[in-house]
């Protein structure tokens, strides 16, 4: 027995590998899993292309062994094995790759999959191990050969007794000093692991495990004995046929995996055969997580390659937009390798991640259209994430959700599509009209709402702080603009001011701009007003909701506001009182015009900046 080294590398691979590639120590045992997984399938293609070779489907499987007074973890398999040459080959060299070698020497046939490509997933077991021992005895021989290496140091390769074919490889699991590693001597543990990593590898996992039972004859007396137990479930249900599923299977399935507790509001399961292949289950909640609005929230699908999980959270396979879905994709064309921490640069990925998008929306379309009630459900949980989704990223994503999103009508105090809204649009209507507010009670008593209403126009109510802030970034619908009810130009023509009117009261609504201090750009005769005294309306892209949402933000030191306008009803009976004040009492007028411009601020939910003098002006006007 001689020892040599690693043919392509020196301790700082090793080192670069253990610390740097893989930044989770657990994925240790999803590696050696799926190694094993892989020389069982090489057994099984064997006897497809041999009919001289029989396998019994039952002699297909892996084993976990845990010595707790030895300190070793061993998984063997029932697999192909490997001969002197072969570890000396695949085990000697880092980053060489039996599997792949095997996968690229041999056609896929009937289903064979090779999980491990890059050949470095084995050394991953020496992040938990100080020495790792390899017993192995190849297909069609007779000797057996132990593969035993404590690192870098190199590794010595000798003849062993071993009565079946396949591969045992056992680590001497490192003592617990500066890091836990007594864990992965844990019965529990491992199981969760297999759970966790390794639960849909299509070959049985299984482990000796203590039981008990009543000893015979007795009532309350017990006696241990061991069984082996399955760790894994081997199916998984998105490689099923989808005639053999019902609704409750994919529920059960939904609550199993914990995406949710309760019936999900919706689920797709997805097949798709081409030069990227994979399996995808979708669900859509019932309701929006406690945490989804913050930041703890991590959006993202379970990631696996040919039934190993490769990330628990792929944010990769999701827009922002969508982080709402839950599930999980598996492809056979994904490598379990060194890429798996760099995902998002796969073009693989990528192209699925397309796919998923695109069937997201066709499926949330579907519910809009046929599932009217469960859509309007799903809208009021994560139609502020698709509002979010069009605002972020300045509009690059509005062919994905304008006809998504929803917000409630003048028309029914419902919620209704932009789509909808233009389908009963009037002849002679040029815009889209919006108002924006607390709430839709709120928004409908809005006085600046009267004229447009008189129309018998359609208003859309804006109650979402990212309303206005959308509609800014989608400029149009279908060539269609938008247009607030407070704009200062509503582009309608309906002044009665004669010409004399209007140079008469220019100096009254000087003064009383005046008297307001710079609080308003301009104070003019209303054309939207009806029955209401005075509104406030707005000139500019910074609307009055708009301001109160950025006042709300941190550290805004209120410098973005809106140039605010007072317009006043010139027909309300109030008017009459300000004209007679400006030819009588210009105190009174003051007054009169601070008291106005305070109420037109509450009616649009903006505090009044000194209560107490708007209260004895009130009542002074009283008296």
């Amino acid at each position: 027995m001689t020892k040599k080294q690693f043919q392509s590398e020196s301790k700082r691979l090793l080192d670069l590998m253990i610390n740097s590639i893989y930044t989770n120590k657990e994925i240790f045992l999803r590696e050696l899993i799926s190694n094993a997984s892989d020389a069982i399938d090489k057994s099984y293609y064997k006897s497809l292309i041999d009919s001289d070779i029989t396998f019994n489907k039952d002699d297909f499987y892996i084993r976990i062994s845990i010595n707790e007074d030895e300190r070793t973890l061993t998984i063997s398999d029932t697999g192909i094995g490997m001969s002197e040459e072969e570890l000396d080959l695949n085990l000697g060299t880092i980053a060489k790759s039996g599997s792949f070698e095997f996968k690229e020497n041999n056609q896929a046939k009937d289903g064979v999959d090779i999980i491990g490509q890059f050949g470095v997933g084995f050394y991953s077991a020496f992040m938990v191990a100080e020495k790792v021992t390899v017993i192995s005895k190849a297909f069609g021989t007779d000797e057996a050969y132990k593969w035993e290496s404590t690192g870098a140091d190199g590794y010595t390769i000798s003849p062993c007794e071993k009565d079946s074919v396949g591969t045992d490889i056992i680590l001497k699991i490192k003592e617990s000093e500066d890091e836990e590693y007594d864990e992965f001597l844990d019965l529990y543990n491992i199981k969760s692991l297999v759970k966790k990593y390794s639960d849909f590898i299509k070959y049985p996992i299984k482990m000796m495990v203590k039981k008990k039972k009543l000893k015979e004859g007795t009532e309350n007396e017990y006696e241990e004995y061991f069984e082996d137990e399955v760790l894994n479930s081997m199916v998984p249900i998105w490689r099923k046929n989808k005639s053999e599923l019902k609704e409750e299977d994919y529920e059960n399935f939904y609550k199993e995996k914990h995406f949710g507790f309760e019936k999900p509001l919706k689920y797709t399961h997805v097949s798709v055969e081409g030069i990227t292949s994979y399996n995808a289950i979708l669900y859509i909640p019932a309701r929006a997580p406690f945490d989804f609005y913050t930041k703890e929230f991590e959006k993202g699908l379970e990631l696996y390659s040919n039934g190993v999980l490769i990330m628990k959270k792929c944010g990769d396979l999701l827009p922002d937009y969508f982080g709402f879905v839950q599930g999980l994709v598996d492809s056979a064309d994904l490598s379990l390798n060194i890429s798996r921490e760099t995902l998002q640069q796969d073009r693989q990925l990528q192209f699925i991640a397309k796919r998923i998008k695109d069937k997201i929306k066709s499926e949330l379309l579907s519910m809009l259209k046929e599932e009217r009630e469960k859509y309007e459900t799903f809208f009021e949980n994560f139609g502020r994430t698709l509002k979010f989704g069009l605002y972020s990223e300045w509009g690059a994503n509005k062919e994905t959700l304008e006809d998504l999103i929803m917000f409630y009508s003048s028309h029914e105090k419902k919620l209704v599509t932009l789509d909808e809204y233009l389908s009963r649009m009037k002849e002679d209507q040029k815009y889209i009209y919006y108002a924006a507010g607390e709430s839709v009670d709120k928004v409908s008593k809005l006085p600046q709402t009267e004229l447009i209403k008189d129309k018998g126009y359609e208003i859309l109510y804006f109650i979402d702080e990212i309303d206005e802030f959308v509609i800014k970034v989608l400029l149009n619908y279908k060539d269609k603009e938008f247009k607030n009810v407070s704009s200062s130009d509503l582009d309608l023509e309906e002044s009665t001011e004669t010409t004399e009117e209007k140079k008469e009261n220019k100096d009254l609504f000087s003064f009383i701009k005046d008297s307001l201090d710079g609080k308003v750009k301009e104070v003019r005769a209303s054309k939207r007003l009806k029955t209401h005294p005075v509104c406030l309306a707005t000139e500019g892209e910074v609307s009055i909701e708009m301001e109160k949402v950025l006042r709300a933000m941190p550290n805004n030191n209120n410098l973005v506001q809106a140039e605010k306008i007072l317009e006043i009803n010139t027909d309300h009976h109030i008017f009459e009182k300000l004209q007679k004040a400006y030819k009588d009492d210009k105190e009174k007028l003051k007054k009169l015009s601070k008291v106005l411009f305070n109420q037109a601020l509450l009616i649009e939910g903006l505090s009044i900046e000194d209560p107490v003098q708007y209260a004895n002006d009130v009542y002074e006007l009283l008296e």
